[in-house]
């Protein structure tokens, strides 16, 4: 059990950490078309996107995949900019657009994971359970999540259906932040 805390707490950092801000944009940018009517479709885009991240976390772990570390750096950005540069395209919410979504979140969670895969390697000792490691690090990594999400849905409410300001503005906003930052990230990784 103490495992499962230790690592639980690691997957909460992982995702509240200042030193996670390219995780953070990239659910900014990922829930940047959503209001806080749409939370059950946001929680199964955060879920979709812990899936694509524990999947590449495993596998990497296991040693079955091995990405070059920088490049994998350099991609992470590149994920939060098709993402919020999809958003300036955004119209309303349409079931297409919400499958492209959860695509993005599952496959851009692959790639989001492999970043964090070699940090978790090493912090695994040789008798630890790979299983109980994990498991702790995705339910502290998708608590954080939640909570992110809550937070920029919450801001959702208060802007778009409180101060009135129009939804695409919003999404327009934090996409374009997301972009900014997501570049200068890129730039400096690459």
């Amino acid at each position: 059990m103490e495992d499962f805390i230790f690592y639980c707490k690691e997957g909460w950092q992982h995702i509240i950490s200042v030193d996670a801000l390219d995780h953070l944009l990239f659910i900014l940018a990922l829930c940047a078309i959503y209001l806080a009517k749409d939370w059950k479709r946001v929680l199964v885009l955060v879920t979709a996107f812990t899936i694509g991240h524990s999947i590449t976390l495993v596998l990497s772990v296991l040693d079955v995949i091995k990405i070059n570390e920088q490049l994998v750096e350099f991609l992470i950005p590149c994920t939060i900019i098709i993402t919020g540069i999809y958003n300036l395209f955004y119209k309303k919410v349409q079931e297409q657009k919400v499958q492209i979504n959860y695509f993005f979140a599952l496959f851009f969670g692959l790639i989001h994971g492999l970043g964090f895969a070699n940090t978790i390697r090493f912090m695994l000792a040789k008798d630890q359970s790979i299983g109980t490691c994990l498991f702790g690090f995705n339910v502290g990594l998708e608590i954080g999540q939640i909570v992110i999400v809550s937070l920029i849905l919450f801001c959702a409410y208060v802007f778009v259906q409180v101060l009135k300001i129009k939804q695409q503005w919003w999404i327009y906003a934090l996409s374009i932040i997301a972009i900014i930052m997501a570049a200068k990230f890129a730039w400096e990784r690459f």
